[in-house]
């Protein structure tokens, strides 16, 4: 590492080998500025390599600003710090080439490429722009505005292939509507001909109403004159009726008497009938009982409960077995069964993997190689990766065929995947990748089949 220069000297070469920051803070390099802020996604990787390294310089030369912040966990001086990292790494020369010289161990090949003025073309824009921004070669400026109208396309080809999707879907909305308005209008213009028919048919019916009306109407006016002529005769036959009606009033009381009677002797009689037969269901049961002892039937048929049982057994999750944790062909077999879900424990894989990489790296590297993954098998992959500590996720390219998910604030990355297992239903097959041992306990108590990370690793780079 360089030579830490100090503030107003007034040498005219740099103390270190690295001569790219004093000739930073000398001015030697006015021409190259950069036009416009560095694109978030950049300088949130700045941010984070500078967070990285705050933790392990010496407490003497830390920046002021920055001392407070300095024994925090780096995601969280990342978090709290992050505009003053950016600023004291524009603007202070020494500590930006103390971040360089890290960059420089970590991407070693990547940093001779910007040296030497080739970017590689396979390498991650973000990690180049952040890489050219700190290790400052020559035509630095150029290099990160190259970057960043890169990243401006990615984005407008995104917005573009999701305008794209939209209209698709719009227009078979269209289509669908179409279909429908079409379908609704010969059922309407049936409907229409089924009323017209019926108008006619009431019509006709009204006109048959009508004449019986009149007819009606005339009948009436010939009763109200029968009636008239009526009055008189019923008037006397009304005191010949009221004499037959007392006449039959004694008579219904002598038959009402006679009914009673009779009631009284039906129910004698039915009581003893009663009485022949509950001795006759007696003898009966009796007998039933006799013959199942001798018969020797069982007591009880199947209960309900029974059949329960058996259903919760028939829904049983798929067993994923068959194969040893630690057979290489592991994953490969897994990810033959059908509709097989699965679930990554990304900080343990990247970790386990490449640890040494800082966690932006890691993250990208792991998500690249899923993608591909997802991309040769069609699996459903979700990556889970621990977030408790961050109020807001970092940000991320987020890949088209992989799920990435970021534990809550107050919640692990286990509790996320126990949680995801949990809520896959009943017959769905799941494996989960990690080397976790409470989480591969958690797992297997709900029927999912655990998969070791370096196993999983070993996949991805006989693949890569």
């Amino acid at each position: 590492m360089s030579a830490r220069p100090e503030a107003g000297g007034d040498s005219d070469e740099p103390l270190g080998p690295d001569a790219g920051a004093a000739r930073d803070e000398r001015g030697d390099t006015e021409d190259e500025r950069l036009r416009r802020p560095l694109p978030e996604q950049v300088r949130a990787r700045v941010v984070e390599y500078g967070s990285d390294v705050l933790g392990g310089m010496p407490a003497s030369e830390l920046p002021p600003l920055l001392r407070r912040v300095a024994k925090f966990e780096p995601r969280r001086r990342a978090r709290l710090a992050g505009p003053q990292i950016a600023a004291q790494l524009e603007t202070d020369g020494a500590f930006r080439e103390r971040v360089a010289v890290r960059v420089d161990q970590v991407w070693p090949e990547l940093a001779e490429g910007l040296r030497s003025g080739v970017v590689p073309p396979a390498a991650d824009p973000v990690a180049v722009a952040a890489c050219a921004y700190l290790l400052r070669p020559p035509g630095w400026a150029e290099i990160i505005e190259g970057v960043h109208t890169e990243l401006e396309r990615q984005t407008s080809a995104k917005e573009a292939d999701e305008a794209a999707e939209a209209l698709d879907a719009v227009r078979r909305q269209l289509e669908e509507a179409k279909r429908g308005h079409q379908a609704d209008l010969e059922r309407l213009r049936g409907q229409v001909r089924e009323q017209r028919s019926e108008i006619s048919e009431l019509r006709r019916k009204v006109h048959t109403e009508r004449q019986r009306a009149k007819a009606a109407t005339a009948g009436a006016e010939r009763a109200l004159a029968e009636t008239a002529d009526r009055e008189s005769e019923s008037a006397t036959q009304v005191s010949a009726l009221e004499s037959e009606n007392r006449r039959l009033r004694s008579r219904l009381a002598e038959a009402e008497a006679q009914v009673e009677n009779a009631r009284r002797a039906v129910r004698a009689g039915r009581n003893a009938d009663e009485a022949r037969l509950r001795v006759l269901l007696d003898v009966l049961v009796e007998a039933s009982h006799g013959l199942r002892r001798e018969l020797a039937l069982p007591t009880s048929l199947a209960s309900p409960a029974d059949h329960v049982a058996e259903a919760a057994r028939e829904q049983r999750r798929v067993p994923l077995g068959g194969l040893p944790d630690d057979d290489p062909g592991l994953l490969e077999h897994l990810l033959t069964v059908p509709r097989v879900h699965l679930l990554v424990d990304g900080y343990n894989v990247t970790k386990t993997g490449y640890g040494t990489l800082p966690l932006a790296d890691q993250r990208t590297r792991l998500l690249t190689s899923l993608e591909g993954l997802a991309s040769r098998t069609k699996a459903e992959i979700t990556c889970v990766f621990d977030g408790a500590d961050v109020d807001t996720p970092p940000v991320i390219a987020q890949p088209r065929r992989v799920r990435v998910l970021f534990s809550a604030p107050g919640q692990t990355a286990d509790e996320l995947i126990v949680r995801l297992v949990r809520a896959e239903p009943p017959g769905r097959p799941i494996a989960v990748v990690t080397s976790d041992r409470e989480i591969v306990t958690a797992v297997r108590s709900v029927g999912a089949r655990a998969v070791p990370s370096t196993i999983f690793l070993r996949r991805l780079e006989g693949h890569g």
